[in-house]
């Protein structure tokens, strides 16, 4: 208790060095802390857009089906198994038709997804409710990207070719029912959602489906013949990879910051040693072990992190948490990058990731403190007490 009395003494009476040091450090504690939450933030809110607009709990896939290689489009269909039909006859899973198709809006060409979903599920965050009208023209929901490369508004018409279950030709005029906003761009860009059963008559696929999506918190049924099934974190490790890939380029942010303060630390503390030679050839003549004094200037090293981590307290929190509730703007355009963030960033600040950044920050600024005082082994009192550094 003596020696930290002592070193904190020692370290306030320092003076404007002292805090110039414990500002910087403190900076790049906040930056820290900050870049992270915002990095956590960005996977945490794109994971749970796509959850709840596309992922759901899990999905089982037909055997035949892969979102990423068109040509096994034609053949990715088959009927739902009685275990996941009875899911979804008891609203906790979401069966999805998916066929290629051509629209012509404006008499141009362009290759869609024709997506059929049921108008009642309650799966998704889809407003799949858009498709519930009857009479007159199949009713279609598009996303709002969607809308606007193709012109497309609320009520107009729009002719639709597709293939049926036997590779016919056959074409349609559709309505759109109504455009959605969503930050999920995979259920928006050339996509066209249909009510389900109207896709099954037009395509010759009765009680088949190229997906079923389970409702967050349904336990899955097993494994089930020609259907595969991916789990949460499967469907995620896209995002998962993209949030450790940005941590890990941020990580030569933080340790560019990092060696800044650790550099002016180790530059203090040595110049501290060569200016307090006779304080410590005085201590040490008192009684004090080389150990106790190298502790003494170890202690008062490290005491700048401990300061720093008090002084980002101060303005790092209320910064910080008007950040967390405000947001962070993002610019034009960030939609269609292909990650499911809004106009804004919210950071989140998980204790584990404060807690673990001050422990860091003072357990480095330890060690920065205790290299220059090795020094202080090889003296002898008198050298000291005469002003020598031998």
């Amino acid at each position: 208790m003596l020696l930290l009395r002592l070193a904190l003494r020692n370290l306030l009476g320092a003076g404007l060095r002292t805090w110039l040091n414990v500002i910087a450090l403190s900076f790049s504690f906040v930056a820290i802390v900050f870049l992270q939450g915002m990095y956590d933030g960005m996977n945490e809110q794109a994971s749970q857009a796509s959850v709840g607009a596309m992922y759901g709990g899990g999905q089982y896939w037909q055997a035949r089906y892969d979102p990423y290689d068109p040509l096994t489009l034609p053949d990715a269909h088959g009927a739902v198994p009685p275990a996941l039909d009875s899911l979804v006859a008891r609203g906790l899973a979401a069966p999805i038709l998916v066929r290629q198709a051509s629209i012509y809006p404006g008499g141009r060409f362009r290759a869609v997804l024709l997506k059929g979903i049921a108008p009642e599920q309650r799966v998704l965050s889809i407003p799949s409710t858009a498709l519930g009208g009857g009479g007159g023209a199949i009713p279609a929901l598009v996303g709002a990207r969607m809308a606007k490369s193709t012109g497309l508004e609320p009520g107009d018409p729009i002719t639709v070719q597709w293939r049926d279950a036997h590779g016919t030709f056959d074409a349609a005029d559709l309505r759109i029912a109504a455009v959605m906003h969503t930050t999920v761009q995979e259920i928006d860009v050339d996509q066209l959602w249909v009510p389900l059963e109207a896709l099954r008559r037009l395509t010759g696929m009765p009680g088949e489906a190229s997906l079923v999506v389970l409702r967050p918190g349904t336990a899955a049924p097993g494994p089930l013949a020609g259907w595969s099934w991916k789990d949460q974190d499967w469907l995620l490790r896209d995002i998962h990879a993209l949030k450790r890939l940005k941590s890990i380029d941020a990580s030569i942010l933080y340790a560019f910051l990092m060696f800044l303060a650790m550099l002016a630390i180790f530059d203090t503390q040595v110049l501290s040693i060569f200016r307090r030679r006779r304080e410590i050839g005085t201590l040490m003549a008192l009684g004090m072990t080389r150990p106790r004094v190298i502790g003494l200037f170890t202690v008062e090293g490290a005491l700048h992190g401990a300061l720093a981590a008090v002084l980002a307290a101060a303005y790092g929190l209320p910064l910080l948490t008007y950040m967390s509730l405000k947001g962070f703007g993002m610019p034009q355009g960030t939609d269609s990058i292909g990650l499911a963030v809004g106009e804004r960033i919210y950071p989140i600040y998980p204790a584990a990731l404060v807690v673990g950044t001050a422990v860091l920050v003072l357990l480095v600024t330890t060690v920065v403190s205790y290299m220059p005082t090795r020094r202080i082994a090889k003296l002898k009192p008198t050298d000291a007490l005469r002003g020598r550094m031998t």
